[in-house]
């Protein structure tokens, strides 16, 4: 399952993917589906985060183990690869949806967001190494 961008913040505003796979059962091909963003939203945040509601799509598509997942269709959301091809693209499963083309947004606010959002994480990772950093030089000191 691919989620949009933002699903994580603050920790990271990238697509995450999430894996599922059936015990027992070699895999023979590989599903994918994009969760689409909700009518007027463009992206989740911390203070609009996304809902279990909106995962509705997936479960009735995803269907019953029972009946070896039958309801599993293409559609403009789910393709499926073979074992073949991702072997051929040396395992890298970042396989973008056939049926979608690049998506241009022409709003200026989303590169400023993306920005902004960088900016943080960088300024608390910065954080989190001169922490770690003090600490460390502080038990050099006691050591000598």
């Amino acid at each position: 399952m691919r989620l949009p961008n933002g699903v994580f913040n603050p920790y990271t505003g990238i697509k995450t993917n999430i894996l599922f796979f059936t015990k027992g059962q070699p895999t023979k091909e590989t599903w994918f589906y994009e969760h689409p963003y909700p009518e007027g939203v463009k992206n989740y945040s911390k203070t609009k985060p996304m809902k279990f509601e909106e995962f509705q799509a997936e479960i009735d598509w995803w269907g019953s183990e029972a009946d070896g997942f039958a309801s599993c269709q293409q559609n403009n959301q789910a393709w499926k690869v073979s074992n073949d091809e991702i072997i051929a693209r040396n395992f890298n499963l970042d396989i973008k949806n056939p049926y979608q083309g690049e998506t241009v947004s022409h709003d200026p606010d989303e590169p400023l967001a993306q920005y902004q959002s960088q900016q943080q994480d960088i300024s608390q990772l910065r954080h989190q190494l001169s922490d770690i950093l003090a600490a460390a030089l502080a038990g050099n000191k006691g050591a000598n």
